[in-house]
């Protein structure tokens, strides 16, 4: 469990506005630029974090296994105290520190290791989760598409697969009946997790948004520090 355990007083702090969010877009397309030139440092990984993260052969697109030597074993999936004071069935993303939980009872709440926006798209505020899809389409914005012009062919959306950004679960934020054009997605790329690579958008493993979606319920309130 992480040190650096932030309390309600700042999760209220910064959690005031989400008015920045239609500035810009969601996910990045090409392959996020990870410090390829430095050999990534490898975990062990102990069977029960293996199987937690193996393949998953019942979906509409089956997943691969998830290498997770190349994910600090801060951000696998587990069981804390909960460090954010909010309701259960909250989902909060601590930025800083590149977490996201999922509020329980008793006092106990679940974490996930993301990946969050790059300088420059990075969010906080309130909101809650409109809705969730599985396999969802992908259509990029009129604000992404002019800095990325090479996503035109998406314009009208691109069909749900391996290569569509969101992955194979999307929690859709929106801010009162507002569509935030944020998205919480999945994602292939272990070697984003812990890191701000995407344009905005919270980032988690293929085998933790399906988990995140399974358990998280519509209309749950949203908080991003």
């Amino acid at each position: 469990m992480t040190a650096n355990l932030l309390g309600r007083r700042q999760f209220l702090a910064g959690a005031a506005t989400l008015s920045a969010l239609a500035l810009a877009g969601c996910a990045t397309t090409a392959p996020p630029r990870v410090a390829a030139a430095v050999q990534p440092t490898r975990h062990a990984v102990p069977p029960d974090v293996q199987m937690m993260y193996g393949p998953v052969y019942d979906e509409e697109f089956p997943l691969r296994a998830a290498d997770m030597s190349l994910v600090d074993p801060i951000y696998w999936r587990q069981e804390v105290v909960d460090p954010t004071g909010e309701k259960p069935g909250t989902v909060v993303v601590d930025t800083p520190n590149r977490f996201l939980y999922h509020v329980g009872k008793d006092g106990m709440a679940t974490r996930y290791g993301v990946g969050i926006g790059r300088d420059g798209y990075a969010w906080s505020g309130r909101a809650h989760i409109a809705y969730k899809r599985k396999w969802p389409t992908w259509t990029p914005p009129s604000e992404m598409i002019a800095r990325q012009p090479e996503l035109e062919p998406y314009r009208h959306g691109m069909a749900p697969g391996l290569d569509n950004p969101l992955g194979a679960r999307t929690l859709y934020i929106h801010q009162g009946n507002v569509d935030t054009i944020y998205r919480i997605h999945g994602n292939p790329d272990e070697r984003t997790i812990g890191k701000a690579v995407s344009s905005g958008c919270v980032r988690l493993l293929q085998q933790d948004i399906i988990h995140l979606h399974d358990n998280v319920r519509s209309g749950s309130t949203l908080v991003v520090v």
